[in-house]
């Protein structure tokens, strides 16, 4: 049997049974090449040879991990989140519809701009979620509403903005490895690709929110089961202003660098150089934003040396042509089967960041073999990639909300925020991704 096949299978087997998404990529990676008789020192060696590829990507997430703490530490989303529920329980606001309209909106804002202008990730969520809980209940926002909201900012925005977290799926993972197995596509057309899937998810978006849970929901008053309150900001002026300056620099930074290791440097320096994050706390800002990237940074990594082995067994043409010849020139087919092994794999890793290069091994020269564009093979490989991470249970898209909407117990992950996250991202996306294959 091809090891290609083998280890994808072990890989998304033992991800399922909830084995460490890690421990099932080393485990898989060594079956396969021990099955295409490379043996277990070569095996090792073609996995770490395929290490230092995500080394680059993991600075890059410790270091906005960085940024992030910076960003709380200086009270900036703690002073938005304030300004949120004084605007909610002024006088005047409006009636109840235009109001709830309104705090999903800003809710969206936040959350996009957690992934690209701000990218601080999911770590804004449970600063500024859990106060608002007692406004929700008040409005009787259905939840489920705001997790699909706060899944779409998080997933939806790296798909097609090229900044922050954004940057690192587009350019350093999606056309990295697109050009690495034998795709001639310049970084710009990337972004181009995932128009019409990332429509997808907001006509899902759309449908979530104004017509599957559009009707009030009750919700009683219950305790935060989360500390929901941080220390009073000192100068909240300053902060801001600084603030601004920071996420202005560090979007500069990155766009004249193309490097977002920079980027985030520039911005906690920024923070540090005008003293609202003192110099003492350095240390701290640091080891704290490695700690809190440190996991999905691990297992880009090793998405990286499962990719290496996969290749050295050599049986990826042969698998490729087998399965060119399955399709038999079936485009319509072909595409169908690539998004659904796509959603199987990072539904089982629970990371589209990670899902990449294994995927594109395997899609990027079946892509051409099957004769399929530029442009859809991007389209087909990048959708791939980010289908499941809205739906994936162990996914920080589906995590992140409920860590906030759960902080009074009232949130189910499963039923409030997985399911009705993978209804209206992933068939959307499976649907427009296809389309996109077949019309770019």
């Amino acid at each position: 049997m091809n090891a290609v096949v083998i280890g994808v299978i072990l890989m998304l087997g033992l991800s399922l049974a909830r084995v460490n998404v890690i421990v099932a990529m080393i485990i898989s990676a060594l079956v396969a090449g021990l099955t295409a008789g490379l043996g277990i020192k070569e095996s090792v060696d073609a996995f770490n040879s395929g290490l230092s590829a995500g080394a680059e990507i993991a600075l890059s997430y410790a270091m906005l991990g960085a940024f992030a703490v910076a960003i709380s530490k200086s009270g900036l989303t703690r002073i938005l989140a304030d300004k949120l529920l004084a605007k909610v329980n002024a006088k005047g606001s409006g009636n109840e519809t235009f109001l709830s309209y309104f705090i999903l909106l800003i809710i969206l804002g936040c959350a996009i701009s957690s992934q690209n202008l701000v990218p601080v990730h999911i770590a804004f969520i449970p600063i500024l979620i859990p106060p608002l809980l007692v406004v929700f209940n008040q409005l009787r926002l259905d939840r489920r509403a705001i997790a699909c909201i706060l899944t779409f900012g998080l997933a939806t925005s790296y798909m097609v903005l090229p900044y922050g977290f954004g940057g690192i799926y587009l350019y350093s993972i999606l056309h990295k490895n697109l050009v690495d197995n034998g795709l001639d596509i310049v970084n710009t057309q990337v972004p181009m690709a995932m128009i019409i899937p990332a429509l997808g998810m907001f006509i899902g978006l759309l449908i979530a929110v104004f017509i599957t849970y559009k009707k009030r929901r009750e919700y009683t008053e219950q305790p935060l089961t989360t500390q929901s309150k941080s220390a009073e900001v000192e100068n909240p002026k300053k902060v801001m202003i600084v603030g601004l300056c920071a996420v202005l620099a560090s979007l500069v930074a990155q766009n004249l660098s193309g490097s977002m290791i920079l980027g985030g440097l520039v911005g906690v320096m920024i923070f540090s150089v005008f003293g609202v994050v003192k110099w003492e706390e350095n240390g701290d800002v640091f080891s704290k934003g490695v700690a809190m990237m440190a996991m999905i940074g691990f297992i880009m990594i090793s998405a990286q040396g499962f990719a290496s082995v996969m290749q050295a067994t050599g049986d990826v043409a042969s698998l490729v042509h087998s399965s060119a010849a399955l399709f038999d020139g079936n485009k319509p087919l072909a595409a169908g089967v690539i998004l659904l092994v796509g959603l199987l794999i990072t539904m089982g890793i629970g990371s589209s960041f990670s899902t990449v290069p294994i995927i594109a091994t395997l899609f990027v020269p079946l892509c051409l073999d099957l004769g399929f564009s530029v442009m859809a093979t991007a389209a087909l490989v990048g959708t791939a990639g980010a289908l499941g991470d809205a739906g994936s249970p162990a996914s920080d898209s589906t995590l992140g909300p409920t860590s906030g909407l759960n902080a009074d117990g009232q949130h189910d992950h499963i039923r409030d925020s997985v399911i009705p996250t993978f209804i209206h991202f992933n068939i959307p996306l499976l649907i427009f991704g296809w389309i996109a294959a077949m019309v770019l």
